[in-house]
This record gives C-alpha cells, structure tokens and sequence, in this order.
C-alpha cells in the first residue's frame, strides 16, 4: 500500500510538469508488482506514463524529496517511451545521470531535480533494457556535491508498459 501511496504521490508530481493549469488528477490505471501505470487527459491529448520508486537509496540518512523513475508517452505530441526521474534533490550544475541496466550504461541530462535522456534516440535501448533486466541502478550528484546510488527492482515494467501502450495508443 505504501508503494501505492508513493505513486499516487509521483502521479500528482507529474501533472505538475505534463498539464497546464486546467490539470486532472492522473488515474491509476494498474499495478503490476514493482512499477504502476497511469493516465492523465492533457490539452494535447491523453499522457500515459509507468513510475516506480527506489528498492534501495544510497548514502542512507540523506534529506531527500521523494525518488520516481517514470517512462511517458505523450499521445499528442506522438512521443513514446520518454525516459525521467525526479531525484528527489537539486542535481549539480551541468551534471549528468548514469542509468545502468544489466552492463548496458545510458547518460541522462539534468535540469533542477528532474533528468532525461541526453540522446533521445536511446530511450527505445533504455526501454528494451528495462524490459529484459531485474534491476536498474541510477547515480547522480547533488547540488551539494553528494553521489547518489538508486536501485530499482524492474519487476513489473515490461506489463505496466504494455498497458500504457494499449490505453495510450
């Protein structure tokens, strides 16, 4: 329920940067084990995205926002498989995040708290390597110069994705 509880919290958090003013509360669509999916109605059409928080944070006992890694299709801008995170602090001036899947390293750009594909062209690799992985690891900077370490168990991304497909088209 707390993993729920979470979600509910990312899904809120989301609307924030995908709607305008006239936003709707994202709608949990299902849980597949460690990841849910969700819908929203933007002004361009429906947003449908994939979330999941951390397994494991590393330094322990550091003040942190909360921690989401969400993969996005935007049905009106015909955009799919967006790769995100909100890191849960401000990241360092001009820094990059390294996502790591089962040997396979992809590099994201930050901007505040929140980070994304450097080479968009890799967000179809990054997706595939969810899908055929268990784990994810993600390593940041903080504005204050603390290296985070983030685990997320992938259990569960290759259903919820399939969903937001077929709700989002």
């Amino acid at each position: 329920m707390r993993f729920l509880m979470g979600l509910a919290l990312a899904a809120i958090m989301a609307v924030a940067t995908i709607t305008t003013a006239a936003a709707q509360t994202p709608q949990l669509v299902e849980a597949f084990k460690d990841w849910a999916a969700y819908s929203v109605s933007g002004p361009n059409g429906k947003v449908c995205y994939v979330a999941s928080q951390p397994k494991d944070q590393q330094p322990t006992g550091v003040n942190r926002d909360p921690v989401f890694f969400m993969v996005s299709h935007w049905q009106g801008r015909e955009v799919r498989n967006e790769a995100s995170i909100i890191i849960g602090y401000p990241f360092a001036e001009n820094s990059t995040v390294t996502t790591e899947i089962d040997g396979a390293s992809f590099t994201m750009f930050t901007k505040g708290d929140g980070a994304w594909m450097e080479n968009v062209a890799e967000e179809t690799r990054l997706v595939e390597a969810m899908k055929a992985g268990s784990k994810m690891t993600v390593r940041g900077r903080s504005r204050r110069g603390t290296n985070t370490v983030d685990t997320y168990s992938l259990s569960g991304i290759t259903a919820a994705l399939n969903k937001i497909a077929e709700v989002c088209g």
